[in-house]
């Protein structure tokens, strides 16, 4: 699976051996766009067009183009893995809902084909060092 972007759209890419076409589809959203091309070049100027297409389509209409999502998410994971995420993000220095957000903010990022700055990736691991200093004064 590839992916591509554009204007803030991101769209997973297929290739079909069978037929020889790529296609893809827009992700999330509600409706379902989807285009393809036979080469990569096509691909991603019908990519382009749908995303323009769906963007003026909803104007005409008078529709939200993308539903934006509320900010809230519920998750159920098995009870081994939140105790690691709690002890991970005490060690982080941070809540456990800082530390997931920006935990899953690198994975989004990552599957989404959008370039992650070294500098951010594996900081969730690291406490920072002056809250390392901190913690230790109060122990002292």
């Amino acid at each position: 699976m590839s992916v591509m972007n554009y204007r803030g759209y991101s769209a997973r890419i297929e290739f079909d051996a069978d037929d020889e076409i790529f296609s893809g589809r827009i992700a999330g959203i509600a409706d379902a766009v989807s285009f393809h091309a036979d080469t990569v070049a096509d691909l991603k100027a019908a990519f382009r067009e749908a995303v323009e297409d769906y963007l003026a389509t909803c104007a005409k209409i008078g529709k939200e183009a993308q539903k934006p999502y509320s900010g809230t998410l519920m998750l159920r994971i098995d009870p081994a893995v939140h105790a690691e995420a709690a002890i991970a993000a005490e060690l982080s220095g941070k809540s456990l809902d800082q530390w997931s957000e920006e935990v899953l903010e690198l994975a989004a990022r990552q599957a989404c084909g959008r370039q992650v700055p070294a500098s951010e990736r594996g900081s969730m691991a690291r406490p920072a060092k002056a809250r390392v200093r901190r913690s230790m004064r109060r122990v002292a």
